[in-house]
């Protein structure tokens, strides 16, 4: 989490969160896909059901053909210990911040001994302030996303991140699947800013590439959207999300973005440095038809044309009325050496 307005990039997080399906394989896969599109982050939840959840938790759809109860399902997207650290171990060989959001104080304590780069905590986990206690009682970076929280409870969780000392994003979010333009709620970032005084980003779900990018020029510290290897993947967060070739082009995006704006411009020393290429892209004024010398200029035997390396074309109509001191031919563009002296 950096901070562009001072030159450094912005932190981009592809997510798979479930999008694995319980795969170890495609797992892996989603990293080599979120590496190979130059993002800067991997991250994915870690469940483990039986912390978590109750056989009776319902369903927010059901999706699944193959899991009778949400419980079945966090249980099925479980990994081992060991599996977590190959997965944190393939995400550091290929140069990827590693992330996962914990969803219990047992997931906190794996992904403290399976290491992460920081803390997200996800918009359904805000009011539970004794788990976003445990992971900023780490000093990591948090990062809070607000998706189903009013401002008064997100005072509460900032300021359980803030008294242990933990750096601090804010992230806008809105939890729809997909978010629609109306939804995004870009300006939600600058009231974040204002309010805590730290970093803020967007968790994006509208499977568009353009909220990133929006969010970039606005100055976001953090960005994250849901990646699919595949529009065609089974899950519930594919119609949500990008495919690497669209996480590729935001990326690109993004930087360009921040190269933009490191680089102020100043448009009167950008006019001094260009002024060779004046004569070639301006008009001047030129004879309309050969003309002899002693001519009393009219409009109608003046014109604006390339090159500007005669009269400015703006000086057309002050023209009229001058009496020319030599002849010119047609076409030739004019020099105030052409003219007799103004009356």
């Amino acid at each position: 989490m950096s901070d562009p307005r001072q030159g450094r990039p912005c932190t981009i997080i592809g997510e798979v969160a479930q999008a694995h399906d319980g795969s170890l394989g495609q797992a892996h896969a989603f990293i080599d896909a979120i590496a190979d599109a130059g993002a800067d982050a991997v991250k994915f939840q870690t469940h483990i059901a039986a912390a978590e959840s109750t056989p009776g938790e319902p369903w927010r759809k059901k999706f699944s053909p193959q899991d009778d109860t949400r419980y079945d399902y966090w249980k099925r997207m479980e990994f081992t210990e060991p599996q977590w650290h190959a997965l944190k171990k393939h995400a550091t060989e290929r140069g990827l911040l590693f992330l996962s959001s914990p969803f219990s104080p047992q997931a906190v304590e794996l992904l403290k001994r399976v290491g992460v780069a920081g803390w997200k905590v996800a918009s359904g986990e805000v009011s539970n302030l004794d788990l976003i206690d445990a992971m900023a009682a780490t000093g990591q970076p948090v990062m809070l996303s607000s998706g189903m929280s009013g401002m008064a409870e997100l005072d509460e969780a900032v300021a359980v991140v803030k008294k242990r000392g933990a750096p601090l994003a804010v992230m806008q979010c809105s939890t729809m699947y997909p978010t629609s333009p109306e939804a995004v709620g870009l300006n939600v970032m600058a009231a974040f800013r204002e309010r805590y005084g730290c970093a803020v980003g967007l968790s994006d779900h509208s499977a568009k590439i353009f909220p990133g990018l929006a969010a970039a020029t606005l100055g976001a510290e953090v960005f994250e959207l849901h990646v699919a290897l595949s529009r065609h993947m089974f899950g519930p967060d594919t119609i949500a999300s990008v495919t690497p070739e669209e996480l590729k082009q935001l990326v690109e995006g993004v930087r360009f973005i921040e190269r933009m704006r490191a680089a102020p411009i100043d448009k009167d020393q950008s006019a001094r440095d260009l002024a060779s290429m004046r004569g070639i892209f301006t008009k001047s004024v030129v004879a309309v038809g050969d003309l002899a010398a002693g001519t009393v200029l009219e409009a109608q035997v003046l014109a604006a044309k390339k090159p500007g390396t005669g009269i400015p074309a703006k000086e057309l109509k002050g023209l009229v009325g001058r009496r020319l001191k030599r002849a010119v031919k047609h076409d030739t563009p004019l020099t105030w050496d052409d003219l007799e002296p103004a009356a």
